[in-house]
């Protein structure tokens, strides 16, 4: 058997981790503990640290401190880039065990896990090559006296706080890009979801990253997330979560008027037109809202279908849904996992009785089932939904559906720009022009055409609306953390102004 088809079994004892800052790990001694429970199985499989106030001033000196004596600014970009290669193919190396530990706290199927740890240390070898391509401009149309150059400098120490629901891949798809401005870190993961950032941590520390470039203090939000909000010393936020808790960022930006980075939530379409080649159109909606069992910002839960195919479109969805295998995320076969926590399950099971009790029609509905031994969702997809009901306005982050009909092609757009969001929509059609003009209309961060959730980080991603502020990934990830600064260098003797 090889290290990525043998098979995992539970801990019998959960595995602990200290915080890691300025290059070390910090041990617990003195702090609460929080046991992370496997949502697929009931049973402990991490223990990390409940951080406090004094262990983020800790963090948030020692990447101040990395960051003023220039240990990582000051190198080339050729050197950040060969740590950032170096932590690639460390990831790779440990790439099952950041699995099963995404898959033992997330609840996600490991054959998916394993794919995101793959797929971001692809994000770190591109963020390597980006940190060579950063660069200013010059101006030599200033006259034979003056000279300009503007200059990209990292904009300082930068507040991470990233979510549960794509824990390793999401940090992958900021942390790489922060670092290769030149920036240094303090990162705040979900504390249901800790391991796979500390990790990382230790990688980027063995791939040659300085002490105090990257640190980690795990805990709530209500504590290590807030101090990081309002932090004096932090000199950028990048925080992806829901648009609620982003609002509250935003507002503790205030307090030093911070620059911020938020991907928030998402309400997000896909268009289904009758000339669409359906049997693609329904295996990519049942990707887009069962992917990460629902809970994944950038999903279609939202189906606007073109009304003449509607009877035919959803008989092709129930029928292929019920072939959909959801169920204990070590199994190598199944597509659909576990919900994250209690506290979620019960959301997405409300939401699901008060799209029954709006009368909006089920066309399936699987189990819903919750004990000690797991957390369980089968996809429930409703039609008949109108764009007032809560399951049609409501960001659910689960495996439900709603369906909404429409006539005409500007119908189509304009449901899907009712909602306060703008994080993603997908287009699925055989006619050039409707997607292009779709494509035109639909005010989002990301669209996708005939494909979903699809593409690497070449390209940047965000939100409009409601959905976000600013850009992650590609070249402009990096440029996002940086300020631009212009210098006028004067050439001969000066004008005297006093005579």
């Amino acid at each position: 058997m090889t290290n990525m088809t043998k098979t995992i079994t539970l801990p019998t004892a959960p595995r602990e981790f200290g915080l890691y800052i300025n290059g070390k790990w910090v041990a617990a001694q003195g702090h609460k503990l929080f046991e992370r429970c496997s949502p697929a199985h009931g049973v402990p499989v991490t223990r990390t640290i409940v951080g406090t106030e004094a262990d983020v001033n800790t963090a948030v000196a020692a990447a101040k401190t990395a960051f003023e004596k220039r240990r990582w600014a000051g190198l080339s970009g050729q050197q950040r880039g060969d740590v950032l290669l170096k932590a690639a193919a460390l990831i790779r190396e440990r790439a099952e065990e950041l699995a099963v530990l995404e898959t033992f706290e997330t609840g996600k199927p490991i054959s998916q896990s394993r794919g995101e740890v793959l797929a971001s240390a692809g994000i770190y070898e591109y963020a390597a090559g980006a940190a060579r391509m950063l660069h200013g401009d010059t101006f030599n149309n200033l006259g034979d006296e003056m000279f300009g150059l503007v200059t990209r400098e990292p904009i300082g120490v930068v507040g991470l706080i990233t979510p549960w629901n794509f824990p390793f891949f999401i940090l992958a798809e900021r942390l790489p890009f922060i670092l290769a401005s030149g920036c240094t870190v303090v990162a705040k993961p979900s504390d249901l979801t800790s391991a796979t950032t500390l990790i990382m941590a230790e990688i980027l520390t063995k791939a040659g990253l300085p002490d105090g470039v990257f640190n980690v203090v795990t805990g709530s939000g209500s504590t290590v997330g807030e101090v990081l909000s309002h932090h004096p010393d932090i000199d950028m936020l990048s925080f992806t979560g829901s648009t609620d808790i982003g609002k509250r960022v935003l507002a503790a930006s205030a307090s030093n008027f911070k620059k911020l980075s938020l991907e928030l939530g998402g309400k997000n379409p896909h268009l289904v037109f009758a000339d669409a080649q359906l049997e693609d159109a329904v295996d990519g909606v049942i990707f887009g809202f069962c992917f990460n069992a629902g809970q994944c910002c950038v999903g279609g839960s939202r189906l606007l279908v073109e009304k003449s195919i509607l009877p035919k479109f959803e008989q092709l969805l129930a029928q292929k849904l019920s072939r959909l295998r959801v169920g204990d995320p070590l199994n190598p076969q199944t597509q659909v996992g576990a919900i994250v926590n209690e506290k979620q399950h019960q959301t997405i099971s409300d939401y699901i009785a008060r799209g029954v009790k709006q009368n909006a029609r089920l066309v399936t509905q699987g189990n819903v089932h919750a004990s000690a031994e797991g957390l369980f969702i089968q996809p429930t997809v409703f039609s008949d939904v109108t764009s007032d009901m809560d399951i049609a306005t409501d960001e659910i982050f689960g495996p439900v559906l709603a369906i909404l009909p429409f006539e005409t092609e500007e119908e189509a757009i304009r449901i899907a720009n009712d909602t306060i969001y703008g994080l993603s929509a997908t287009i699925w059609t055989q006619n050039l022009s409707i997607a292009m003009r779709a494509v035109r209309s639909i005010r989002a961060g990301r669209v996708w055409v005939n494909t979903t959730i699809s593409g690497g980080p070449e390209m940047p991603s965000g939100g409009f609306k409601q959905s976000g502020i600013g850009r992650e990934t590609g070249l402009y990830g990096v440029e996002e953390y940086t300020e631009i600064k212009s210098t006028h260098i004067a050439l001969g003797p000066r004008t005297h102004w006093v005579s």
